[in-house]
């Protein structure tokens, strides 16, 4: 960012829920069904349909709240949002306005620059939109389409928006957040999260102000970013855009904008709405929505480990930080660090087999581990061979692709293999005798106070024994008989 300027970001996240029916009738919830196969009376707000929320979505909206340290309102409201779109077929989008379900809540992300806390204002319940395609030579705009198909399958389907406060203030750390947030609702069971499909999405506010300003500038909405590579250039094109043109002696405009992927640039949609564009009143077809604090207890019993709890408790295993985040993240790795850990295995070298020749080798042979016969039984068994001086730590990497390809458990890969490390003293001593005896300059040179040959002769046993005796038994035995 350039020097006297400061940002500040927030962001919204809508998150299509994975029920088996839509929010507010029967229809299931199946986007990819032929055009206009999942759709009823309800959904298409046709005269006399009524609808009936969904206990399923009511339910995982409040376990995000809950994992967003949200305090859940016991009444909440459901509004309608007036405005017009071809994909909205009642020309008003059922969602929530005052007493959300979720207000105030909080969290913590790891950005580049240190620990951030985020506000999160609110977390509503609202329903999703069809789907529009513009086909023509536009390349998906409106303004360019020859003409437009709707399909009205994703009308009505669970949405739960997510709204941050303005804590955001570069790039970097509205990635980070976008990134934990999708952990967690990953984590909680409640959606795919998808951000190619569109499940999760986000629509991100931008503005600028110099640097100790208390006031906010004029923001800009840029509306559908889908991956949290686009949600961090959007952040920075947006903020690179909006100081030159102050710089230039213009203004921020308040508005909607689109970003082009192809062109890494976003632009004007149109004006920015404000709540009162929307014309919102209470929806007289449904009754206020209470969750009693029974029930919320229920649901917060039944959440599962979030991900920076258990990334914690990884760390505190004794994987290092940028370890525990990749296991925290993989579902098969960390059922075979935990399955590891819990018999017996050293925390430390597992997380960096696992997360490093493991997934380096499964890249390699386009696998899965879930698709292996590799198991924490394994990884106990082969971590103990190395504690215990049976394997080298180069070999235990063989061995250890080995078992992946599922040719037999590590100890008879090993034996097989003929890797097993020579630990007997007297085996050792035997080879370590015969390459003084070969080198007496190299011995001389020691017993005379220069140590450079100590390398090459220790060396010259491990070459003896065929790289299988013990390394630190190796040095011990050569620098007791050197140096007396």
């Amino acid at each position: 960012m350039k020097p006297g300027w400061e940002a500040v970001i927030g962001v919204e996240t809508h998150v299509e829920l994975s029920t088996r029916s839509k929010m507010f009738c029967r229809c299931p919830v199946d986007v990819d069904a032929a055009p206009n196969t999942a759709c009823c009376p309800v959904c298409l707000a046709l005269p006399g349909a009524l609808p009936v929320p969904n206990e399923q979505a009511i339910e995982d909206i409040v376990k995000i709240g809950l994992a967003l340290d949200c305090a859940i309102n016991e009444r909440s409201l459901f509004y309608r949002k007036n405005y017009f779109y071809p994909d909205l077929p009642k020309n008003y989008q059922i969602s929530q306005y005052t007493f959300p379900v979720c207000e105030h809540g909080s969290i913590e992300i790891e950005a580049e620059d240190g620990p951030v806390t985020v506000g999160i204002t609110r977390v509503h319940m609202e329903e999703d939109t069809g789907k529009s395609t513009h086909v023509g030579d536009g390349g998906g705009r409106i303004h360019d389409a020859d003409h437009t198909l709707l399909d009205f399958n994703r009308a009505g389907v669970p949405l739960v928006e997510i709204v941050t406060e303005p804590d955001l203030r570069t790039p970097e750390q509205a990635r980070a957040y976008g990134s934990e947030l999708q952990r967690i609702v990953l984590a909680l069971g409640v959606s795919d999260a998808k951000l190619e499909a569109g499940s999760m999405r986000f629509d991100v506010n931008v503005s600028v102000r110099r640097t100790g300003d208390p006031e906010f500038g004029t923001r800009t909405e840029t509306k559908n970013v889908n991956s949290l590579r686009s949600l961090q250039r959007v952040v920075a094109f947006e903020i690179d855009r909006q100081v030159e043109l102050i710089e230039a002696g213009g203004s921020v405009t308040q508005e909607t904008r689109h970003w082009n992927e192809e062109t890494a640039q976003t632009a004007a949609m149109r004006s920015k709405e404000e709540s009162e564009d929307y014309r919102y009143f209470q929806d007289p077809d449904l009754l206020p929505l209470e969750v009693s604090e029974p029930w919320r207890d229920a649901i917060l019993a039944s959440l599962p480990e979030l991900p920076a709890d258990r990334r914690a408790r990884y760390v505190e295993a004794g994987a290092d930080a940028a370890a525990a985040e990749l296991l925290a993240d993989s579902r098969g790795l960390s059922s075979r660090f935990e399955e590891a850990v819990a018999a017996g295995a050293n925390a430390r070298t597992v997380a960096i087999w696992l997360t490093g020749d493991v997934v380096a080798h499964l890249r390699r042979i386009d696998g899965d581990i879930d698709a292996t016969v590799l198991s924490g039984d394994h990884l106990a068994e082969l971590s103990a061979m190395v504690e215990a001086g049976e394997l080298s730590s180069s070999a235990a990497k063989d061995v250890l692709t080995a078992t992946i390809d599922g040719e037999g458990s590590p100890r008879d890969i090993a034996e097989a293999k003929d890797l097993m490390q020579v630990s007997d003293v007297g085996e050792i001593e035997v080879a370590v005798d015969a390459v003084l005896a070969a080198n007496a300059d190299a011995v001389a040179k020691i017993a005379d106070g220069d140590m450079k040959p100590m390398g090459f002769l220790i060396g010259q046993v491990m070459r003896e024994t065929g790289g299988k005796a013990d390394p630190k038994v190796v040095q011990q035995l050569v620098r007791a008989k050197t140096q007396g």
